[in-house]
């Protein structure tokens, strides 16, 4: 699909969610001269990822949703079908293979296995981090496309969850 994206655009990088692109600069990577994206992080701790331009796909890097998309994963998480691997090794390394594309689709998938197993038993560590992570990942999300705080994107994903699991029950 090749993205090309402007300086001060907001972009979602996989694990990290929301960043603005700061600067399109050649710099030397990897022994040849490219065009990379420095990106800031929209996050409690902002930081700064150097993105080669060519490597926007490989990584995951996308446009934001709009609004049409985000509204059909808030119906997708309130939905009660829910797909669940029972042994937790394989569920993790699922969940993190979908974790890693960095498609909001994929994340809310993840969001909403973990939401459901909590109900039912207690996650391990690394569950627990990858379930916050997920939230915090479509949170911000849908705070930047929609125009709100994240306490209120937060309060939509609560209210979606709670109606899948009042319906699995």
């Amino acid at each position: 699909m090749g993205y090309r994206f402007e300086i001060g655009e907001k972009v979602f990088y996989p694990y990290h969610g929301v960043a603005i692109v700061e600067k399109i600069e050649r710099k030397f990577w990897e022994g040849e001269e490219r065009e990379i994206y420095l990106l800031k992080v929209v996050s409690a701790n902002s930081f700064t990822i150097m993105v080669p331009i060519d490597n926007c796909e490989v990584v995951g890097m996308r446009p934001l949703c709009n609004e049409n998309e985000i509204n059909s994963v808030v119906q997708f998480l309130e939905e009660p079908n829910i797909k669940i691997y029972k042994d937790w090794k394989g569920r993790y390394k699922h969940n993190q293979d979908k974790m890693k594309t960095g498609g909001l689709r994929e994340v809310a998938e993840v969001l909403k296995n973990l939401h459901y197993i909590s109900g039912t038993k207690s996650l391990s560590f690394r569950e627990k981090k990858m379930y916050e992570k997920a939230k915090m990942l479509i949170v911000s999300e849908i705070s930047h496309v929609k125009g709100i705080s994240e306490q209120e994107a937060e309060e939509i994903i609560e209210i979606a969850l709670q109606k899948s699991t009042s319906a699995t029950i």
